[in-house]
């Protein structure tokens, strides 16, 4: 080669090597989930353990202890956290990886209070299970095998060490389970620890404080830069556009340049080149996206989905991160009006009634969730017309998992920050841990568009002022209640408004639920609202359809699981609501009472332990249903309702909807009924018989409301139809007469009123009333005929009576299966198909399917 060709290529062979390089990963991520093992501290009795996951399933693992929630197990497993364990494994590191600029290993969770150690040198230590932590270990990594051990600590010795160094009491709920814990001198010490409330027990769930990796743990490498975070940045939106800032957190290993591109899918956004200085950076990148498509809830429309990439490019390689994206305005209207101040959400320019549950973790053992019961949960939430969930604040801030099945369902997540139900401390190292918390958490979910609200707690508040806790601590020392205030001040009036002020300014943040307002309590008119007249004050169910708040984020009532969970976590035995295990699955302080009182008043005495269990589904069912349609009836002063609670931690009677095994109560089947796009719903007004009619709807409604007063013989006694124009997005009542005179010739108990809502002749919302209580019904013995048609993925059911079958509840034994609905009233002279789900043969099904209806409970 002369050297004059030799000078020519040489330029372009660099370029090809620059551009080559540029498609080179500059982040190598190993996930470390091999080969971990634990043992006690100090004994060196290594056994296998599951990464991530937790010392209380790893020990279940090797036959050490019994699973916890059989029977009364719990109570003998209370030493598992008084002690310290230790976790290691082994992972092998190439030369080449080595060589890499940076090496850290990246913690999404560590339960909790954990010492870091890699080939014997302690790396840092660790006191918030909420947090990730990305610490550095390159020095003290070699070529070839290396050793990473976790050394957790007793969450309960250290909350004791703290309890005890403070100078006074922190007010704490009696959900901390101390005395069930077996803690030295019942000392409530889960305010101290940063740390899921709910794993030192709660009114729904057992007392198991574990410990472990709870969440994965990877080593990273990477040469010259990494992507920290991106926030996508939602300014305009039209019909034809709109326009994003993509702001890039990164970290660089020296000072250069390079380029910053947006990418959906694989179109090319925008780039701008960029300086990076050794150290932390931050830039930003305008880009735009035409002919959005909106973002909506479900039931209002669809959710589109936009995955946006920014990518850095160096001459060295690049690194990039995707966020997905929906395109949406969103915000918390409070403004004042003649009652007082709004409180609702608007979403694209659409007031939205708010409709759904609280959701807390789905099991006590959190990394034994699987995707699969994540999926469920959603997809339940979706199924009975939900558009929100409220993630409660003694749980977790959820998996990204959790967030992203919003997002595609269409569910609203007003995000609690993870305080509930006590005071907690304020010195400095508590109130900087919690702002490090509050950015991690913020940070990782704000692109999420199902993110609605930030919380600041659930609760607290309303203990304070309105428990009596305030006048207690005043009572005791005032200038420790002064103390106590403060700290409650520091984290919900300053340290966690500001985290979201500076990290999602986009949205709201509310101090507390229930409340008016900040520091306010709740007065019905100016916020949202918790209701527990009926439950904890034995007040009547109708109370429900006054007491009403311009939000209801909480309200519920108890029932223990169907007899097929039962057998789950007892023997026949104990099938008796007073047995010890009975007991021990019921942690209200007043639940297995209540739920018989509220039962006697509608209802006869049920004739069994089954019939028990399957009348307090109809009881829970009948309530929660009258509380749903007063909510949605006073649309548009209340504009939310959220019942507690849509899930379990565990097997328990509680105040779900679905048990711990996702399994449908008759209040699930209620829900999806009550929050339909359309409902009608009949109610006493006073002296007055109502119909009213509310749609989500954004299209107006021309229909015809048909009554029929019919007997439980099928035979119609009354009827009558009115002319119906609905509105977009209203209530109203559409029916009202004096339902003294409208009585007057019918027979009560038994004739039972049917109202429809007609549309283009198509049935677009139905409801049932009956004007007394169960009890006082004079209910038949229907027979009930049914046929069994195969189907895709399972079986029709098709179902039909000469009598009312009240509540007619259908199982398959212990199989496995899915009704599309269930615990409904038949009706003589109709055809009902429903749907089962389930893999079992038909030969099976005819063996197990079984019938049950009200007549025959008692």
């Amino acid at each position: 080669m002369t050297p004059r060709l030799f000078l020519i290529f040489l330029p372009l062979f660099a370029v090809f090597v620059s551009c080559n390089n540029q498609d080179q990963p500059l982040m190598i991520t190993q996930e470390i989930n091999t080969g971990w093992e634990f043992s006690q501290a100090g004994e060196n009795n290594w056994n296998p353990a599951t990464v991530p996951g937790c010392v209380h399933t790893d020990l279940m693992a090797i036959g050490e202890i019994e699973d916890p929630f059989y029977r009364l197990n719990e109570h003998d497993v209370q030493w598992v956290d008084k002690l310290d364990w230790e976790y290691k494994t082994n992972f092998e590191l190439s030369k080449s990886r080595l060589k890499k600029d940076r090496l850290a290993f990246d913690f999404k969770g560590l339960d909790t209070y954990a010492d870091i150690y890699v080939n014997g040198e302690k790396l840092r230590s660790t006191d918030n299970m909420f947090r990730e932590y990305l610490v550095d270990a390159k020095e003290f990594l070699i070529e070839g095998s290396n050793e990473i051990k976790i050394v957790f600590h007793s969450p309960i010795k250290e909350g004791i060490k703290k309890y005890d160094a403070n100078e006074f009491e922190i007010p704490v709920s009696e959900n901390d389970l101390a005395e069930i814990g077996q803690v030295e001198g019942n000392k409530k010490v889960s305010v101290y620890t940063r740390k899921a409330g709910y794993h030192f027990g709660w009114d729904w769930g057992p007392r198991l404080v574990t410990s472990g990796i709870w969440r994965p743990v990877y080593l990273k490498a990477w040469d010259n830069a990494r992507i920290d975070n991106v926030q996508i940045v939602q300014h305009d939106v039209s019909d034809t556009v709109a326009t994003f800032t993509s702001v890039v957190e990164a970290e660089s290993e020296n000072n250069t340049t390079g380029t910053l591109e947006i990418w959906n899918d694989d179109k090319l956004l925008a780039s701008a080149k960029i300086s990076l200085t050794k150290g932390k950076n931050k830039s930003s990148v305008d880009f735009s996206i035409k002919n959005p498509e909106l973002w909506w809830t479900n039931g209002l429309g669809d959710q589109p989905l936009y995955s946006i990439t920014t990518r850095l490019i160096l001459r060295s390689g690049s690194v990039e991160k995707t966020e997905r994206i929906g395109i949406r305005t969103l915000e918390l209207v409070r403004d004042k009006d003649e009652k007082g101040t709004s409180f609702y959400f608007k979403l694209n320019g659409v007031p939205v009634f708010m409709k759904g549950a609280n959701y807390i973790p789905n099991d006590l053992f959190l990394p034994r969730i699987s995707d699969k019961m994540y999926r469920n949960v959603i997809e339940t939430s979706k199924k009975s017309n939900f558009n929100m969930l409220r993630v409660w604040g003694g749980g977790v801030y959820e998996k990204d998992l959790f967030y992203d099945l919003c997002d595609e369902a269409g569910i609203i997540v007003w995000q609690d920050f993870m305080f509930a139900c006590a005071m907690f401390p304020g010195d400095d190292d508590f109130l900087n841990n919690v702002k490090e918390e509050a950015a991690d958490n913020v940070k990782r979910l704000r692109n999420h568009p199902s993110i609605g609200l930030w919380c600041g707690n659930n609760e607290i508040l309303a203990a304070w002022e309105q428990w009596g806790w305030k006048k207690a601590e005043e009572a005791k020392n005032k200038e420790a209640a002064d103390k106590i205030w403060k700290a409650y001040e520091d984290i919900f009036h300053k340290i966690l408004p500001e985290a979201v002020e500076k990290y999602d300014p986009a949205r709201s943040y509310w101090s507390s639920s229930p409340s008016s307002g900040t520091g306010i309590p709740s007065d019905l008119i100016n916020g949202d609202e918790h209701y527990w007249g009926v439950w904890w004050g034995k007040e009547p169910f109708k109370n429900y359809a006054t007491h009403i708040a311009r939000f209801m984020s909480e309200y519920g009532f108890q029932s223990f699981p169907e007899l097929k969970t039962v057998k789950q976590y007892a023997t026949p035995e104990d099938f008796n609501i007073l047995s010890e295990v009975m007991k021990s699955h019921q942690r209200s302080s007043i639940g297995n009472e209540t739920i018989e009182y509220y039962m006697l008043k509608d209802y006869k005495k049920p004739k069994d332990f089954e019939s028990f269990l399957y009348v307090n589904h109809g009881l829970q069912a009948e309530g929660i249903k009258f509380a749903i349609e007063g909510h949605r009836r006073a649309m548009p002063y209340c504009m939310g309702s959220l019942y507690w609670q849509i899930n379990d931690c565990w097997p328990v009677a509680s105040w779900s909807s679905t048990d711990y095994y996702q399994r449908w109560k008759a209040l699930q089947y209620y829900a999806k009924k009550g929050f339909e796009p359309v409902l009608v719903s009949p109610y006493i007004d006073g002296n007055f018989l109502k119909i009213g009619i509310v749609s989500d709807k954004l299209q107006p409604i021309e229909g015809q409301l048909n009554l029929r007063m019919v007997d439980f013989n099928g035979e119609v006694v009354w009827e009558k139809s009115v002319l119906a124009s609905i509105p977009p997005n209203s209530s109203a009542s559409y029916f009202d007469v004096n339902r003294f005179d409208f009585l007057r010739d019918k027979d009560s108990k038994t004739q039972v009123l049917i109202t429809e809502l007609i549309e283009n002749g198509k049935i677009i919302a139905s409801n049932q009333f009956y004007f007394r209580p169960v009890k006082e019904l004079k209910l038949p013995k229907p027979t009930v005929e049914y046929k069994i048609n195969e189907a895709e993925g399972g079986f029709e059911i098709v179902l039909s009576t000469d009598l009312l079958a009240k509540n007619l509840f259908m199982t398959i034994g212990d199989e496995e299966g899915f009704f599309t609905d269930n615990y409904f009233d038949v009706m003589p002279n109709e055809k009902v198909k429903i749907k089962l789900e389930t893999s079992i043969s038909k030969d099976k099904l005819v063996e197990v399917f079984t019938i049950q209806t009200m007549d025959g409970a008692f």
